[in-house]
């Protein structure tokens, strides 16, 4: 049975748009809430295979998303790779040492061996196999090489980046050294995802906007575009989407390339230039402003809009970054039926 979001991401005749929306098994949620206080906290819960794939199933039973996203953490990946990690509660992620200096770096275990250790996830994606509709794709994903090295290096999530940066600018090998080591994870993660089941996969570039764009390429796209070449050499009829938030001038520049399948366009950045730009070489995804999921006349024009725009040609409805934990479930919905509404053919 083909798989609606599957068709779209390969530019293939839908009956309409698909949609789903980032951070769509979350705190907005009631019941994903009640899964998670069962699990105590919110590492068990990605480390808990039978709970992680009840909470990815939760949206498109009661939201009526077109796919599911894996339920799990960015962050799993460098805690593999030996870092420990601690969600603090009003505090974050925090890796309790972060990387200074090549000997840590060198500490850290790289490539396979790395990706190996997160069979908790893998076993997810197996149990959503036998769990998901058969016309329900399931979405894998990873951070980028770069979000993954500022929570590295940074120790926490920052709002200035500047220990990144200033490695960024004082010490660029060290840098490149921390996003090689990621990139090698990275591969084989995505490749372990695919052979558990997974049918796209999206690489998150949460952080892409604290790059200048003239060094963006340097120090981000190039890994990702690596990655998804790495993909595309074993799967290459698997799906990639690439989200980097916040490059809106990159796109402009006209930085972008790769072989990959969907572009996600982030809110800040207009769905018209997305189109004159990118348009032709891939299918957009995006890209309400999340917020608008407070106002449901607010959502209704928006979604109005980006139709128009791309008329339902190689479009896939999202929001422009992840829906917030305080959006009623009944606007959630009304997204996902309205986005369904003006582009049913």
């Amino acid at each position: 049975m083909s798989k609606i979001f599957v068709d779209a991401c390969l530019r293939k005749e839908t009956p309409y748009t698909p949609v789903w929306m980032m951070r769509q098994a979350g705190r907005y949620l009631p019941e994903y809430m009640k899964v998670r206080a069962e699990a105590g906290n919110f590492l068990n819960l990605c480390h808990n295979p039978e709970k992680a794939a009840e909470v990815t199933i939760q949206p498109l039973d009661i939201v009526g998303v077109d796919a599911a996203i894996l339920f799990s953490d960015i962050l799993v990946i460098p805690n593999e790779m030996g870092m420990h990690l601690d969600f603090i509660k009003g505090e974050g992620p925090i890796f309790k040492d972060p990387i200074v200096n090549e000997a840590d770096v060198d500490a850290l275990l790289g490539g396979e061996a790395a990706a190996d250790k997160l069979t908790y996830v893998y076993e997810t994606i197996k149990l959503l196999k036998q769990q998901l509709p058969e016309d329900k794709a399931l979405i894998g994903f990873t951070g980028a090489p770069w979000t993954l090295a500022t929570y590295m290096i940074e120790g926490q999530g920052t709002k200035t980046y500047n220990l990144c940066k200033k490695m960024m600018y004082s010490n660029p090998e060290l840098l490149h050294k921390i996003l090689r080591k990621v990139t090698e994870v990275v591969k084989f993660y995505m490749i372990k995802q695919i052979e558990a089941g997974a049918d796209v996969v999206q690489i998150f570039d949460s952080w892409a906007a604290a790059i200048e764009p003239g060094k963006y390429d340097e120090f981000s796209w190039k890994y990702m575009v690596e990655i998804a070449d790495y993909i595309k050499s074993k799967y290459p009829n698997i799906p990639i989407i690439m989200f980097p938030k916040g490059v809106s001038a990159f796109i402009n520049m006209g930085g972008v390339y790769g072989n990959f399948d969907v572009f996600g366009v982030d809110w800040g950045t207009p769905m018209s230039m997305a189109k004159a730009k990118l348009g032709e070489k891939y299918v957009l995804q995006g890209n309400m402003e999340p917020c608008r999921l407070y106002s449901k006349e607010e959502t209704t024009k928006c979604v109005e809009k980006i139709q128009e725009t791309m008329q339902g040609e190689g479009h896939i409805f999202n929001l422009g970054h992840g829906i917030l934990p305080d959006v009623p479930v009944e606007n959630a919905k009304h997204f996902v039926s309205e986005c369904q509404r003006v582009s049913k053919k």
